[in-house]
């Protein structure tokens, strides 16, 4: 299924964005390991991923300088219907096979990011995906390069 896929890194300069290329992925810790060289080139140390699915879900991945990857998706059944989303889950506390539509992951990872847990919930439960990862480049402050990348 095709996706859109932003990887933003916060630098001195303010947030530098690029289009990672997923297809050779085989997990979590390869996702990471192209955030990591998105902060290694803006010597950044807050790298944010956004993906968006054909309009059907959309996932934030955070990583901060020495952490995990914190994971937030928008739709607790994209994992049975997306590779990526199953990849993008590995670390979630949710069940493998749920028919909730619910979002689940970390809803804080975005906490300091201009967007809030509730906020975060919200969008991902009555927003479609494209306008959502809109709302949240615009409170992360990179808007003008999600744009200029979308």
């Amino acid at each position: 299924m095709p996706y859109y896929c932003g990887v933003f890194a916060r630098s001195d300069a303010g947030w530098i964005g690029t289009e990672p290329d997923l297809t050779e992925v085989t997990g979590l810790d390869d996702i990471a390991d192209i955030m990591r060289e998105a902060a290694v080139e803006t010597a950044g140390d807050t790298v944010v991923l956004l993906v968006e699915q054909e309009d059907e879900w959309f996932a934030v991945v955070r990583l901060d300088d020495g952490e995990d990857p914190r994971v937030f998706l928008s739709d607790g059944r994209a994992p049975q219907s997306s590779e990526l989303a199953e990849m993008l889950s590995e670390q979630l506390d949710a069940p493998a096979e749920t028919s909730d539509e619910n979002p689940i992951g970390d809803p804080e990872l975005l906490a300091g990011l201009g967007t809030t847990p509730e906020a975060l919930t919200a969008l991902g439960e009555r927003t479609l995906p494209g306008d959502a990862l809109s709302v949240i480049a615009e409170g992360a402050g990179f808007a003008e390069e999600y744009d200029r990348l979308r």
